[in-house]
């Protein structure tokens, strides 16, 4: 199996090549620029020239945690260095698109936050705009490049699995919501801020849905005024189906969160590690077995790295 694995461990291997390397502006300061972000980065061998946050104190602490040479007053100075070619915005998708729009007028290449906006019609017109302009933009749906999730698809492109019946991703955790105060205000929470991850990898390993029908609900006494407990389920042509599940008001103390992809000759199953104890997590987990290849049973497959922070550098390579 060790040489079965060798084009996974490949397709899953992340770099940048020294000639790609653009400078990096960064718009926000929050934790998970300090914990995810900013060390992907340097160990992608990227150089992050500069940061800026509407807390300037926040945004020098964080600067000085990562060697980060500079701190602007505002959006307008990040722009104005002519040395920044690429912005990272990692900003609530609420301030997202005014910030967008700046940088992309700037003529920058940029990296959004997910999800890019709160309607298709501002995405659309950020795509546009971007194309206009004749820039990258991107969104960081970083979980695609997470070693365990990417090895599960790079089996399944491979034929492992051979015609895929269904994809299911279960999470059932406790989220301190508190973390972050401004989610405690929304109105949409679960699916804008954290299965919007899931929802985009069903999309990748499945394509587009015929019908996708999603049920959400709140538990009493619960912190966030939205919803923090959602039901999604997909139909395809052809027959595959698609579930996630997403629970965050677990108080018993059993985190889980797992994922399992079913084909008419083989399955993977695995857990995302990260969850378990969020922020600093635990690797995760990946197995296969088809009959097409020679597995006897189930066969664990090797992750070695974390989804936070090694898999955000994908999304800026």
């Amino acid at each position: 199996m060790i040489d079965l694995f060798r084009p996974v461990a490949e397709a899953c291997r992340v770099e940048v090549a020294p000639d790609q390397r653009r400078p990096i502006g960064v718009v926000g300061a929050g934790a998970i620029v300090d914990l995810a972000h900013l060390p992907a980065y340097h160990r992608g061998g990227l150089r992050v020239v500069g940061i800026t946050d509407i807390a300037r104190d926040r945004a020098r602490a964080v600067a000085d945690r990562h060697g980060i040479e500079r701190v602007y007053s505002d959006l307008d100075s990040l722009l104005a260095d002519g040395e920044v070619e690429v912005v990272d915005v990692a900003v609530p998708a609420q301030a997202q698109p005014g910030i967008a729009r700046r940088v992309l007028a700037a003529g920058r290449h940029m990296l959004g936050q997910k999800p890019l906006a709160l309607s298709s019609a501002t995405a659309a017109e950020l795509a546009d705009l971007a194309e206009d302009n004749e820039v990258v933009l991107a969104v960081n749906q970083q979980l695609r490049f997470d070693e365990g999730v990417a090895a599960a698809h790079r089996m399944m492109e491979l034929g492992w699995l051979g015609e895929i019946t269904s994809l299911a991703i279960q999470v059932d955790i406790w989220s301190e919501w508190s973390d972050w105060p401004w989610m405690l205000e929304l109105d949409e929470l679960e699916v804008w801020n954290h299965s919007v991850h899931y929802h985009d990898l069903v999309r990748w390993f499945l394509g587009e849905p015929e019908s996708v029908y999603c049920a959400a609900g709140r538990t009493p006494g619960q912190a966030p005024r939205a919803e923090t407990r959602t039901i999604t389920t997909y139909c395809f042509a052809g027959g595959a189906r698609a579930l996630v599940t997403c629970n965050h008001e677990n108080a018993w103390g059993d985190n889980s969160a797992t994922l399992r992809l079913e084909g008419n000759h083989g399955a993977v199953r695995g857990t995302l590690g990260l969850l378990y104890h969020y922020p600093t997590g635990r690797p995760d987990t990946l197995e296969v077995t088809s009959d097409l290849l020679p597995t006897d049973g189930w066969v664990p497959y090797p992750v070695t790295t974390r989804w936070l922070p090694d898999a955000f550098l994908g999304p800026m390579a």
